[in-house]
């Protein structure tokens, strides 16, 4: 009898069934260092369970199904009448209220609110990071409605419930909210004070009505949107709520849904605004300096998102090596994949400890770790956003032909990987912002160097590339061309800081030999054949 034409050997088992957070050690091992000892249990604890969750068969498929089945826009309900709403598919429903339930939009006035925030970020990023957009954003809605205490008053409670509510109605009547953003136009992008959006005073102090159209509306599903906009005393921050208080629909008319590269599961739109009723936030002609914060929180959502999409390309290929056989024995044993698989460890374990530092400076709160937060979060966004494109690639190659088939996780991860490099200002603007930070707050700089200084003497590699940083600050004459530069050196230096401090001597070592001593080449996989590459591989392993 003849044997069978199909039988399956050597395929990897799927990485399913194990707890995210746990298995990322760079992850854990920066939560533990950041965290008072006192809420140590609690924390881990949380951050476990939510682990658990995301690594779980069952919702990794809701984070397949939710990508695979993007949303629809219903402008119209079947008698004709506008009703501009977004359908979801229920797996989107389902990611979404568990990000909500674990404190995703929930950081403000916990303890060590933001550090195990960002950690869970981490975490939820890699089931799909289509849903964090609204989750980043209505957490990062608060520090802005602080501007004025009544409507702090009135929306923080529902912004920071840990209760998802999906349903629209009026905004007193749910017990959890989210808010979205619209800040773009089409003729300004970046540069908001282009804008064109005009709001008109109302007779009630404080609302407007607002004209006009936002090119880039993310999460239109929203409750809530702060939105930009030129009143009579230039551009000012606004409130657009989805539902007025009597029940009936705001002016809000999506007028399509953007077609992305990736990001599929979310909605990004354009609306139009038409005697749209608005509450004013912050005083008029200070839009920007009212909406900054929410920026800053949003940026650092990039560094962590991207963080998050970087560790679960290197653990797809770690997982793949391990397991496959090729040329007489595993993958990852051939000395030529394990460089390649430790330089994209070190690269996700550096972009990790960057974003969980600068979760923790956002807990401090003190003078000099605000200082270190205004220089260091848009030189990470621009690098860490900048690393995370071609992890995600060298990483798909690592699972070969498996790698490139839709079936697989990796082209969902390659497509989202450029976006948070996009998102709330790209390389350019955060290379600007880095500048800006430089020339116009000399105490940004002194914390910097206060950090990185923490590290002199622990590595020569470090301490050189330290000096010719100093060496490129003494001359600033024509540095706005050189700023993409100084923003990369600032933010691998730091990062070189941080892994000699705090990591395991081969993952420092390594890192200071391939990004700082110049011993790494282009291209993933040229560190020096004499480190300890094996064991930087290890720790990068998802253990089951």
């Amino acid at each position: 009898m003849a044997g069978s034409t199909h039988t399956v050997t050597n395929q990897v088992p799927p990485l399913v069934g194990y707890d995210v957070f746990s298995a990322d050690r760079a992850l854990a091992d920066a939560v533990a260092r950041h965290l008072d000892p006192d809420l140590r249990e609690e924390v881990l604890g949380e951050l476990t369970a939510l682990g658990r969750t995301s690594g779980s068969a069952q919702v990794q498929d809701w984070g397949r199904l939710a990508n695979e089945n993007p949303p629809r826009l219903l402008t119209h309900d079947r008698y004709g009448n506008r009703s501009d709403e977004v359908e979801f598919h229920p797996s989107w429903h389902r990611l979404l209220g568990k990000g909500v339930s674990a404190g995703l939009t929930a950081a403000w006035g916990r303890p060590a609110g933001h550090l195990r925030r960002a950690a869970a970020f981490v975490v939820w990023t890699q089931v799909e990071a289509g849903n964090g957009c609204p989750l980043s954003m209505t957490h990062a809605a608060v520090p802005a409605l602080r501007t004025d205490p009544e409507l702090a008053a009135e929306w923080e409670p529902r912004l920071t419930s840990m209760v998802y509510d999906q349903e629209l109605r009026p905004a007193h009547h749910k017990a959890g909210a989210l808010f979205g953003m619209g800040m773009t136009e089409k003729q300004g992008g970046s540069d908001v004070r282009a804008n064109r959006t005009s709001a008109r005073p109302l007779a009630e102090d404080g609302t407007y009505e607002l004209t006009g159209h936002k090119w880039f509306c993310s999460a239109p599903m929203s409750d809530g949107f702060l939105v930009l906009a030129q009143a009579p005393g230039g551009l000012t921050c606004f409130l657009v709520p989805r539902v007025l208080r009597d029940g009936t629909r705001n002016v809000f008319r999506i007028q399509r849904l953007k077609d992305k590269l990736g990001n599929r599961s979310n909605a990004s739109a354009e609306v139009e605004f038409d005697g749209t009723w608005a509450r004013r936030v912050g005083e008029e002609g200070r839009g920007v300096r009212t909406i900054i914060e929410m920026v800053a929180a949003t940026r650092l959502d990039c560094v962590l998102g991207s963080a998050g999409l970087m560790r679960q390309a290197v653990a797809q290929a770690v997982h793949h090596c391990t397991y496959r056989e090729a040329f007489g024995g595993k993958l990852v044993d051939k000395p030529l994949m394990r460089n390649v698989l430790a330089d994209l460890a070190l690269e996700s374990e550096a972009a990790t400890a960057l974003a969980l530092r600068l979760a923790a400076a956002w807990d401090d709160g003190g003078e000099q770790e605000r200082a270190l937060l205004r220089i260091a979060v848009p030189a990470a966004k621009y690098w860490v956003t900048k690393r995370c494109p071609p992890v995600a690639v060298e990483a798909a190659e690592c699972l070969g032909g498996n790698g490139y088939v839709e079936e697989s996780l990796m082209p969902r991860l390659v497509r989202e990987s450029p976006l948070n490099s996009i998102w709330e200002g790209a390389g350019n603007v955060q290379a600007l912002d880095v500048l800006r930070a430089l020339q116009r707050e000399p105490g940004a700089l002194d914390a910097y160097l206060r950090e990185v200084g923490q590290a002199r003497g622990a590595d020569h590699r470090l301490d050189g590339a330290i000096k010719d940083l100093l060496t490129e600050l003494a001359d600033l004459e024509g540095v706005e061309g050189r700023a993409r530069r100084l923003a990369e050196r600032l933010a691998l230096v730091l990062q070189g800081s941080l892994l000699v401090r705090f990591a395991p001597p081969q993952v420092a070592d390594a890192f200071c030999a391939g990004r700082l001593g110049g011993d790494g080449g282009a291209v993933f996989g040229t560190l020096p054949h004499t480190l300890d590459l094996a064991s930087v591989v290890e720790r990068a392993r998802p253990v089951s």
